[in-house]
């Protein structure tokens, strides 16, 4: 077993016996090497990130923390030119770089054999999109902060640009995003109208977080005027 080989086994082996301890000799009669050299693997693997830790006393060893690692992500090629196909809908969207970032991810994990193999079949497979790219509606500037404020609750401050392109300084409190349609908006508690607001994300100048929390407000997403769209939340999808 070569060392690439050992180091991934030596994960699955401290996974399967969490959240008991497996020794250093007991590692290395497992896998018929010294202890030295599972010293070394281990001193690696925890230089790497592995959240891998060592109890000490006589009943001690070595302990993988499941709860901050994932098992092997077993993907074949056709599910992997799936993902590709459906996120490539994604773009224009507020989750367009996300997306990509995660199919990459995906293909880093898998075996070289089934990577070559997803590379050929998407390699098959063609998409229609505009004959010009005059048709493609530019996909919108997302600022960073917007996501960060959605996900830690935090205010944002706005330089927004209304429809005849003047500049307003908005604070708001993000709720949601809204997209789907021709645009993707930003739905937030504006504190300038005192009401919910949606922000065009193509309108969005810049963004600041904010370090204030946001306030919890009794604000229910379903009533909002959506020009006859009806919402779908994620978790209708399986999300």
């Amino acid at each position: 077993m070569n060392r690439t080989d050992r180091l991934y086994a030596l994960v699955e082996e401290l996974r399967a016996a969490a959240p008991r301890p497996r020794s250093a000799r007991t590692l290395a009669l497992r896998f018929e090497v010294s202890v030295r050299t599972i010293e070394r693997d281990l001193a690696a693997l925890q230089q790497s990130g592995v959240p891998v830790y060592a109890e000490p006393g006589r009943s001690g060893g070595y302990v993988l923390d499941r709860e901050r690692t994932l098992p092997p992500l077993t993907i074949t090629p056709a599910e992997a030119t799936a993902l590709a196909v459906a996120l490539r809908a994604l773009t224009g969207t507020p989750f367009a770089a996300d997306a990509r970032s995660a199919l990459h991810k995906v293909l880093a994990v898998m075996p070289d054999r089934e990577r070559t193999a997803a590379t050929d079949l998407a390699g098959r497979v063609q998409l229609l999109v505009p004959a010009s790219a005059e048709r493609q509606p530019p996909a919108p500037a997302v600022p960073g902060p917007l996501r960060e404020a959605l996900a830690a609750g935090r205010v944002l401050r706005l330089e927004y640009a209304d429809v005849a392109g003047a500049l307003t300084g908005r604070t708001v409190e993000p709720l949601a995003f809204l997209g789907g349609a021709d645009h993707w908006y930003l739905v937030a508690w504006c504190r300038l109208r005192s009401g919910v607001r949606c922000f065009r994300l193509d309108r969005i100048r810049e963004a600041a977080l904010l370090d204030e929390r946001i306030p919890e407000r009794a604000i229910d997403l379903a009533e909002l005027d959506t020009l006859g769209w009806d919402l779908m939340p994620l978790t209708e999808l399986g999300m």
